[in-house]
This record gives C-alpha cells, sequence and structure tokens, in this order.
C-alpha cells in the first residue's frame, strides 16, 4: 500500500498516511470520529484560551446544513453575491 503526504497542523508539519482515503476523510471518517469523541465522552477539554474545561460528551454535534440563499463576502470583503 502506498503512503501519501498530508499537512497537519497549520500546514507547518507533513504527515504520511495510507492512501486509504476512507481514513481521514468522507463519511467513514465522520463514523470514526463520532466513535472516538463517543469513547472520550467523560474526558474534559481546555477551552476560552486555557481558563475554562468542559466534558467532551458536552460538545454538540455538528450538522451540516444548505447555505443556499446566503450571502457570501467577496473580494475584501467589500462585495458580496448570493448563493
Amino acid at each position: 500500500m502506498a503512503k501519501i503526504k498530508i499537512r497537519s497542523g497549520r500546514g507547518t508539519r507533513i504527515i504520511e498516511v495510507d492512501d486509504d482515503a476512507t481514513k481521514w476523510a468522507g463519511s467513514d471518517f465522520k463514523k470514526i470520529q463520532a466513535a472516538r469523541k463517543e469513547a472520550s465522552k467523560d474526558k474534559y477539554v481546555t477551552v476560552g484560551r486555557g481558563t475554562g474545561t468542559i466534558k467532551f460528551g458536552d460538545i454538540p454535534s455538528t450538522k451540516t446544513t444548505s447555505t443556499k440563499g446566503m450571502w457570501v463576502s467577496s473580494g475584501r470583503g467589500t462585495g458580496k453575491r448570493k448563493l
């Protein structure tokens, strides 16, 4: 199996992973991510610039919604267009 390079962090680090895209992208990754979240729901996460902690399980799951009808800025923020 071949390896591919993926940038991580803020683009400063490069890691090599297997070329199987299901491990890091798409709907299969979301399932893996949900399983990881469920397994570590009792752990604490630091929030608010390191000043507070909350349980990882208390973080709500995000949903992808339709962007139809929303406005998007363009240029340097001076123009806008409707999706």
